[in-house]
């Protein structure tokens, strides 16, 4: 499986379907507001199909990874603004895919706060890489586990899975730090 390292100068990602977008923020002397979507640059961009359903926010500790995992149906739309930075790891496992069996790394949140969109298919997973608790945002175009609560889960999990080929180098371990368990 090859490997890129997707800096700020290189900051699109090479598989379709992805979508990454750097954050401005609009700073007054009451703080800052940041745009995470506009529906009019997703038509725009041909991915109204990834028109979020839901949002929640999740907390992660420093050195704990989250994934990876992948989607049969769900696009997911992260949004890392802080106040820590996460290693985002995507693997693309669509077998039509032109770069199917490839990987790209991004570091997202305080130091580059950014969106990320993911389609189905493409296997993703996101560790903290800073010191503090990091807070990441998500806007599916799907509702979890559907209308009600009444679906199945739509997720693949490979965090478990000891043979899986989609592996996150667990430097919180390797150092001794706290976190380094996966949960998601």
């Amino acid at each position: 499986m090859s490997s890129t390292l997707i800096s700020p100068s290189n900051s699109s990602s090479s598989f379709a379907g992805v979508r990454v977008e750097s954050l401005s923020r609009a700073d007054d002397p009451r703080g800052w507001l940041t745009e995470l979507f506009r529906a009019d640059v997703l038509e725009a961009a041909g991915m109204g199909e990834a028109r979020p359903a839901m949002a929640y926010l999740s907390m992660t500790k420093p050195g704990v990874t989250r994934g990876p995992h992948e989607h049969r149906e769900q696009t997911d739309f992260f949004a890392f603004t802080g106040p820590s930075d996460f290693e985002v790891t995507l693997w693309d496992n669509r077998p039509g895919s032109p770069s199917f069996n490839r990987r790209e790394t991004f570091v997202f949140g305080a130091s580059r706060p950014a969106t990320l969109i993911v389609p189905p298919g493409v296997v993703h997973a996101y560790r903290n890489i800073g010191p503090v608790d990091g807070w990441v945002l998500n806007f599916p175009n799907r509702l979890y586990k559907g209308p009600g609560r009444n679906e199945p889960v739509d997720e693949i999990r490979y965090e478990d899975d000891p043979g899986s080929k989609f592996k996150v180098e667990a430097k919180a371990e390797a150092e001794g730090l706290p976190g380094a368990q996966s949960p998601d």
